[in-house]
């Protein structure tokens, strides 16, 4: 798999028909991925949701969201691990930031995982703040749960232009 930052980027809707690459990808990146039956129950609802493609065809990445009333909560996002550190996960959200405006959202919320310095890293980088924990949130190994880092970027603000720079 490549898929360098200057290759053309496809962001598409998700459908039920890209779940196995989907799937495929959720697999590899995950201890504790998402089974065929969330995707297919985002979908149903109409969520936001998008695959990310590579110009031949390779899924780079995708997102699903839920809108609420003047909100969006990202509720998966995920990069294929080979082209991580690339840029796609920056880019998935600077394209959700668009959609979250279109949608009327003032804040965008997600959880990610205690442990994901990486992934909490980029968030902060895009300009999301840590709210709070939600303790014992997702499953760990040997029947633990791990805390989840709560974090929401304020969307409303006069001027703001959330992850500009990084897009």
């Amino acid at each position: 798999m490549s898929a360098l930052p200057n290759e053309t980027r496809h962001l598409l809707p998700m459908t039920a028909a890209q779940l196995d690459a989907v799937l495929a990808v959720e697999a590899t990146a995950y201890a504790f991925p998402w089974s065929r039956g969330n995707f297919i129950d985002s979908l149903a609802a109409g969520y936001p949701s998008r695959v990310l493609y590579a110009d031949r065809g390779e899924v780079l990445g995708y997102f699903v969201a839920m809108p609420g009333v003047d909100e969006m909560h990202l509720l998966n996002i995920t990069v294929a691990p080979p082209v991580e550190g690339l840029g796609h996960a920056r880019f998935m959200l600077g394209e959700l930031v668009h959609l979250c405006r279109e949608h009327g959202a003032r804040q965008l919320w997600l959880e990610v995982r205690e442990s994901n310095a990486r992934a909490r890293s980029i968030y902060q980088r895009f300009g999301f703040v840590p709210v709070g924990v939600r303790k014992g949130y997702y499953p760990a190994l040997r029947g633990r749960r791990e805390d989840a880092i709560v974090m929401s970027l304020a969307l409303a603000a006069p001027g703001a232009q959330a992850g500009d720079a990084l897009v």
